[in-house]
């Protein structure tokens, strides 16, 4: 059978409408002083604004009548456009760091393992520990659940972090996680 493959609807601009776009009678304008001139035909408000070389943008569609303000469009999507990147910059993204262990864990390992472990934490990220239970290992799930608790245990004596479960410990085919967070 034959797929018929369909272009994706465009989703319409959120924007405000400007010029044209503004399908109402009546409007209420604003001039490009901030001076309020009243309820006005929308043809002559479009009128005005092109007699100051702006654009007639609708501020607030669903107030009766809509509010249109004289301005200038361009400057004004440009300093939106400007603001909402420079949200999108400052937002912090905080990633999932993982730690696998395992029941026949050496000291060495399980020392290095806490040292990484922490540095996660102080940068700020979330960490998922995790042991899988493989063959003859998943006859002891209590020897996981107590090597968790261990490195936990052994995470919580730093000083510099302020632990926090966001997740508690679960189990799930041989396998036990639970994710920590660094709470400041």
């Amino acid at each position: 059978m034959r797929t018929i493959w369909r272009r994706a609807k465009q989703t319409p601009d959120k924007r405000n409408k400007i010029n044209e776009q503004i399908k109402s009678e009546e409007i209420f304008l604003i001039d490009e002083n901030g001076d309020k001139k009243g309820k006005i035909n929308t043809m002559a408000a479009l009128a005005m604004a092109r007699e100051a070389g702006l654009d007639l943008v609708e501020v607030n569609p669903k107030a009766e009548p809509p509010v249109a303000k004289i301005m200038d469009y361009g400057q004004i999507k440009y300093m939106m456009d400007k603001k909402a990147h420079k949200q999108k910059v400052q937002q912090k993204k905080v990633e999932t760091k993982g730690i696998r262990l395992s029941v026949r864990i050496s000291r060495h390992d399980f020392d290095f393992r806490l040292e990484q472990a922490k540095k996660f934490l102080i940068k700020g990220h979330k960490l998922k520990i995790e042991i899988v239970l493989k063959g003859r290992e998943r006859q002891h799930p209590a020897k996981a659940v107590e090597i968790i608790n261990a490195f936990i245990e052994s995470l919580a004596k730093e000083e510099k972090l302020n632990l926090i479960k966001e997740q508690d410990l679960t189990k799930m085919n041989g396998r036990f996680t639970i994710l920590l967070v660094n709470k400041k």
